[in-house]
């Protein structure tokens, strides 16, 4: 039987937790493979987190050669204000692994950061996100459809491709991209996606903005209402 890791899937389930809540703050998850220390999950708890009630968690994926400090700036407040848990994991490699060649430690490393995460915290199903940038967007957009009766919102800024063996689930999807984008160009990558979904029958927004291939804080706040405003009412 092929391992599910080939396809992209997770085996990763809710479970009730069984320690105690993190503090608020940065935690380093402490899940690396073979690099202790190095290119760790960083997790944002925000201070007033209320966790008598399960708590939305949001994944985020940097771009190629990038980083959880270079994404961060642009989410941490919107986890602060909104109280929801910002995930953000780290390629092995100077990008996700999928691009380079197929499924292999990143989808490993996620998913025992999201089983850690969930040891301590009670996670919301319908607000359980994937989210992205550049070759992160198109992490998210693979590894999120691939696991989509999990993964409730899937969000891609500015992605490139999108790799589907076994599509699973009906997540929620966004999809941002600009015109002048001088690396990714929008017909052929986001708008193509956007297309090939509605024809699928996915529940899919597009965004069309302005500007170069950067992460803007003004596509990042209406790709946070999309996540927090829609909902699949999935049973908790």
């Amino acid at each position: 039987m092929m391992p599910p890791s080939i396809l992209g899937h997770l085996t990763f389930q809710f479970k009730t937790p069984d320690q105690p809540p993190l503090p608020p703050g940065a935690h380093f998850l402490n899940v690396p493979l073979g690099q202790e220390g190095e290119r760790d999950t960083l997790l944002i708890v925000p201070e007033g987190l209320d966790t008598g009630k399960p708590v939305k968690l949001l994944v985020m994926f940097h771009g190629a050669g990038g980083s959880a400090e270079k994404v961060l700036p642009f989410f941490k407040e919107h986890a602060e204000k909104n109280g929801f848990l910002l995930m953000l994991p780290q390629s092995t490699y100077p990008t996700w692994d999928l691009t380079i060649g197929g499924n292999g430690p990143d989808l490993e490393r996620l998913e025992r950061a999201l089983e850690k995460v969930n040891s301590h915290f009670d996670l919301d199903k319908n607000h359980f996100g994937f989210c992205g940038f550049s070759d992160g967007a198109s992490y998210s957009l693979s590894i999120g459809l691939s696991n989509g009766e999990t993964v409730s919102h899937v969000i891609a800024l500015s992605g490139g491709f999108m790799n589907l063996y076994v599509p699973r689930g009906r997540p929620l999807v966004f999809i941002a991209h600009s015109p002048e984008d001088e690396q990714l160009p929008m017909d052929t990558s986001g708008l193509y996606h956007y297309h090939e979904l509605k024809k699928a029958g996915y529940d899919v927004e597009f965004l069309e903005f302005h500007g170069r291939h950067v992460i803007h804080p003004h596509v990042v706040e209406k790709a946070i209402r999309f996540y927090l405003d829609r909902s699949l009412n999935r049973p908790q």
